[in-house]
């Protein structure tokens, strides 16, 4: 049987006081567009994905005027944390939780016979992720459960590609990461950060990376950062054959919204 859900990413939504001037659109337009658009799907649905930098500040403010937009779709609704967000005022925002504040948000979930993994990839102060050997841990016990059902993990930071790539995990994780996940029923990985539809079929498993509903990145573009106005979300289908991912761009004329140069990119890594 198939299993429909909706993936979204890099939503970077801010509280509107003090004003944020860091964002390069009005993330929270865009996100009740989305919102919409999830509540106007049919057949509806089974579940939402949101693979990190939930807000753009990780202020405890910003995460309630999240919680009050996401009220909006009436699907359960799984969350990752990235380099923009801060445990804390997550869990403050979110869920009304103060105790172990710094504990990574590591959950698992069955939803419609599909098994959701989220790993938490945020590092405070760092733009690139890491999993902490605790969250290995965590990922080990969680690949034990349910494992008749297709698995979907879901982190901010990919599984690195190639050497040194600051944008992603580290080499060792990412091959800590293959070893762990051989041999289980993993369908896909959902993931954001670098702002961009990306697919790649890593060791038999497809990585997915969407655009998300900030800005988007020019992939093509070699001299730096080029950013780009653009913004989207993707529709998933698991079936026993596998994934499918439909990528859904929100209307854009694509304008330049600035570019970031290789020297100051040095300074990310």
């Amino acid at each position: 049987m198939a299993v429909n859900f909706v993936h979204l990413t890099d939503l970077h939504i801010s509280a509107p006081e003090p004003k944020d001037t860091t964002l390069l659109s009005d993330t929270t337009a865009t996100l009740g567009t989305i919102v919409a658009l999830v509540q106007a799907i049919e057949p509806r649905p089974a579940f939402v994905v949101v693979s990190g930098d939930l807000t753009n500040r990780g202020d405890t403010a910003s995460y309630r005027v999240l919680k009050k937009m996401m009220a909006g779709i009436d699907v359960p609704v799984v969350y990752a944390l990235g380099n923009h967000d801060t445990r804390p005022g997550f869990y403050e925002g979110m869920l009304e939780r103060t105790d172990d504040p710094e504990a990574p948000y590591c959950h698992d979930r069955l939803i419609a016979g599909v098994h959701v993994v989220v790993l938490d990839s945020s590092v405070r102060g760092r733009i690139g992720g890491a999993l902490s050997p605790q969250q290995f841990a965590f990922l080990e016990g969680a690949l034990d459960r349910h494992q008749d059902a297709p698995k979907i993990i879901v982190v901010h930071h990919a599984p690195a590609l190639d050497e040194g790539n600051w944008e992603t995990l580290p080499t060792a994780d990412t091959q800590r990461l293959a070893e762990t996940l051989k041999g289980h029923n993993v369908a896909g990985i959902l993931t954001g950060h670098i702002h961009h539809d990306r697919v790649s079929h890593w060791y038999g498993i497809p990585v997915i990376v969407g655009t998300g509903q900030h800005n988007a990145i020019d992939p093509i573009f070699s001299r730096g950062l080029r950013l780009l106005a653009g913004t989207g979300c993707a529709y998933c289908t698991l079936r026993p054959s596998g994934l499918t991912v439909s990528f859904v761009p929100l209307p854009s004329d694509r304008r330049e919204l600035g570019i970031i140069s290789p020297d100051v990119l040095k300074t990310f890594a």
